[in-house]
C-alpha cells in the first residue's frame, strides 16, 4: 500500500497559515515527493499483483491549479510533464466522492492542528475541481462511491459493502451510491 507522506512536508504547516507565501514550496515538495514514491513502485517485486495507493499522481495538478498563481503554475507544469513521462497509469481508480460539508467534518475529525484554518471556500473549490476532473475522466476504469451518508472507517458493514463492489467486474465509469449508515 502506498500513502500519501503528506506529513513529510516541512512546507505544509506554513502554507495553512499563509497560502500566498508558500504555496509553490509546498506543491513542488508533493509533486517531487509523489514522483519519488512512484518510481519506488516501478521497482517492486514482479510477483506483487495488487498495489494500492491513497492518491493519483495527477491529484497534485488539481491543487497545485487552485493554489498557484500563473508563472508557478507555468513552471510547475514545466516540472510535472517532465515527470509524468516515467509515472505508471493507474489499472483502476476509486474516488471517493462527498460533499463540502462532509468533507469538512473529516477534516475536523481528523484532529491535525494545521488544519483548523482551511476555510470551507477552498475546500468547496478544490472538491469542485475533483468532481469537474473526475467527470472528464477515462484513462482508466473509474469507480465513484458517494461517501456522504456512510463511514468505512468506523462501520465495518459500509467498508465490506464497498469492497463487494469494488470486486464486482466493470469497465468505464461506474456509480456506487451505498445504504446510508449514518444519522
Amino acid at each position: 500500500m502506498v500513502l500519501e507522506e503528506f506529513e513529510e512536508n516541512p512546507f505544509l504547516v506554513d502554507f495553512y497559515k499563509d497560502s500566498e507565501r508558500f504555496a509553490f514550496q509546498t506543491q513542488l515538495f508533493f509533486l517531487l515527493s509523489r514522483y519519488r514514491q512512484q518510481q519506488q513502485l516501478q521497482q517492486t517485486d514482479l510477483f506483487t499483483k495488487t498495489l494500492i495507493s491513497d492518491y493519483m499522481f495527477v491529484k497534485d495538478r488539481l491543487f497545485a491549479a487552485l493554489n498557484l498563481n500563473d508563472k508557478e503554475m507555468s513552471l510547475y507544469n514545466a516540472v510535472a510533464r517532465i515527470l509524468e513521462k516515467n509515472v505508471t497509469s493507474p489499472d483502476m481508480v476509486i474516488f471517493l466522492q462527498s460533499d463540502t460539508d462532509r468533507l469538512m467534518q473529516n477534516i475536523k475529525l481528523r484532529g491535525r492542528e494545521y488544519e483548523k484554518l482551511i476555510d470551507w471556500k477552498y475546500i468547496d473549490a478544490l472538491n469542485q475541481m475533483y468532481n469537474e476532473y473526475f467527470f472528464k475522466f477515462d484513462n482508466c476504469p473509474l469507480l465513484i462511491i458517494n461517501t456522504n451518508d456512510i463511514d468505512f472507517v468506523k462501520n465495518k458493514n459500509d467498508l465490506e459493502e464497498i469492497i463487494e463492489f469494488i470486486r464486482t467486474p466493470g469497465e468505464g465509469t461506474r456509480y456506487f451510491n451505498p445504504i446510508k449508515s449514518i444519522q
